[in-house]
């Protein structure tokens, strides 16, 4: 998997380029209004696209971090879900960085990308048509698995997802970028959460707790 180094992710390229043309186009044609909304544009999308590297943390086996930057809203235990014990809700903004990171050392068992609005989270109807992709992200050797859904908000960019069904990622590695939205993690009853509510998250670098050692329930 390659690794995006610059300091814009390329997700923002198109939308900085642009910027940048149509201010040297209104400095051209000495048009000082347009030329100044199209800089503070450039720097908006400077911003919100930028591409920071991250520090890979020293966690012990089985640790678990964020996939996203954020601030964790909400923390349920869930009592009529066989596969998962916790769904954990994280907000982000555009203050913070858009690229997701990959939890753990892990295989991609599942994609679904489905289009949709972009209402604000406050609409009811947002968490049924609002565009969303959910991945599943499993341990081949110890068979743990998480499921993350990645939700959008009102924003300027659709989500991309760089990586493909069966791949195989190293923990604290991109794939893909989602710009003001909702991240829910839905994790097993072999979990030990690391997190509370009101916690500021910063992508593969805050530990969101550790997989333990399952005893097999008879199903």
């Amino acid at each position: 998997m390659k690794s995006n180094l610059l300091p814009i992710a390329k997700e923002g390229w198109n939308y900085l380029a642009g910027s940048i043309i149509l201010f040297f186009i209104f400095t051209l044609f000495d048009l000082n209004i347009l030329q100044f909304l199209a800089f503070v544009t450039t720097l908006f999308f400077l911003f919100i696209f930028r591409n920071p590297e991250r520090q890979s943390m020293l966690y012990q086996e089985n640790s678990v971090v964020s996939p996203i930057d954020g601030v964790v809203v909400s923390i349920q235990e869930l009592q009529n879900e066989n596969s998962y014990a916790y769904k954990i809700e994280i907000q982000s903004s555009y203050l913070d960085v858009a690229l997701l990171r990959v939890p753990f050392t892990s295989s991609i068992e599942k994609i679904e990308l489905h289009k949709g609005a972009r209402l604000s989270a406050f609409k009811v109807l947002s968490k049924d048509i609002n565009e969303n992709v959910k991945l599943i992200f499993t341990d081949v050797k110890s068979s743990n698995k998480i499921k993350i859904v990645h939700r959008l908000k009102q924003s300027i960019k659709g989500i991309d997802i760089d990586v493909i069904k069966g791949q195989n990622l190293l923990q604290g590695s991109r794939y893909g970028l989602v710009l003001n939205g909702i991240t829910e993690l839905y994790l097993p009853h072999n979990f030990r959460l690391n997190i509370g509510i009101g916690n500021e998250l910063t992508a593969s670098e805050s530990l969101i707790g550790y997989f333990t050692i399952e005893s097999k329930k008879a199903k």
